[in-house]
């Protein structure tokens, strides 16, 4: 038999692979414009006990809508050059701290990085985007996360 450790990892494993699956999948079907980031939500979200899904999820959703917003709104006064990138990495970051999310910090950076980067011409309907296939995501983590689990391991502290 396998230790409950195991057990554990392949259910959170089958788990992050349904909604990885299912949000890319809904995202397809949407033709929404990068459904890559759909299932990257759902993956890093996800956890056996729905309590700590739903609170990932509402970090990464309040994060994406940090990053995605100001980096729409730096994007048009922004070259696309490293120096920029960074400089909006760091705004997006001392931001998120300025909200006490300092758990989102990374995500909301690195969110509004991209969007610098990319140089859209229509920089507020990237990030929208973003947004929109975050919560996509996270929504699907969230309702997996209430499937019972296959097999029941009890997990330290747990009781």
């Amino acid at each position: 038999m396998l230790p409950p450790s195991y057990l554990t990892g392949i259910q959170l494993a089958v788990r992050a692979g349904a909604g990885a699956t299912l949000a890319l999948i809904i995202a397809q079907v949407l033709r929404l414009d990068y459904p890559i980031f759909a299932f990257i939500a759902a993956v890093t979200v996800t956890d056996l006990r729905p309590a700590q899904t739903r609170d990932l999820g509402l970090v990464r959703i309040m994060a994406t809508f940090v990053g995605a917003l100001l980096g729409a709104t730096l994007s048009p006064l922004l070259p696309a050059e490293a120096w920029s990138v960074g400089l909006s990495v760091l705004i997006a970051i001392l931001v998120a701290e300025v909200l006490r999310a300092r758990e989102g910090g990374r995500v909301a950076g690195y969110i509004c990085g991209l969007i610098v980067l990319d140089q859209n011409i229509a920089p507020w309907h990237y990030a929208t985007f973003r947004f929109v296939e975050t919560v996509l995501g996270v929504s699907v983590a969230w309702l997996i996360s209430y499937v019972p689990k296959l097999i029941r391991v009890e997990e330290p502290g747990e009781r």
